[in-house]
């Protein structure tokens, strides 16, 4: 898996640390964005669904609650793997746009120009 967008990452964050039905998946996920990232019922089962084709989630277990099935989802060894990598990444990419950032901070300290391009006009 190249890239990875946020809400898989948050799912399978929050599958590291325990296994989870779809409601307290999207209830999870809700806690670790901090209320950014709001899941629906349908992406999650369809998420999901993709995610255990491509073997980074199995079902750990099913249980009927109130008449329902409720199935209970895990992160495999491959979904573990990809995950940290997506992190990795992540820190990388994050690590990279502070040195940028603080670079920026230096070039534009007080009492030194900053070059403008030229416009062209007088």
């Amino acid at each position: 898996m190249a890239s990875m967008q946020e809400p898989t990452f948050l799912m399978l964050t929050a599958l590291a640390a325990e296994s989870l039905h779809g409601y307290g998946l999207i209830q999870e996920v809700a806690t670790l964005s901090l209320d950014r990232v709001r899941l629906r019922a349908g992406t999650v089962y369809g998420a999901l669904d993709r995610l255990q084709e491509d073997g980074l989630v199995e079902v750990e277990r099913e249980e009927v609650v109130e008449g329902r099935l409720r199935r209970y989802y895990r992160l495999t060894s491959d979904g573990s793997a990809t995950l940290a990598a997506a992190a990795d990444r992540m820190k990388r990419t994050a690590a990279l746009a502070e040195k940028r950032l603080a670079s920026r901070a230096t070039e534009t300290r007080p009492g030194r120009p900053i070059a403008r391009p030229a416009t062209g006009s007088i």
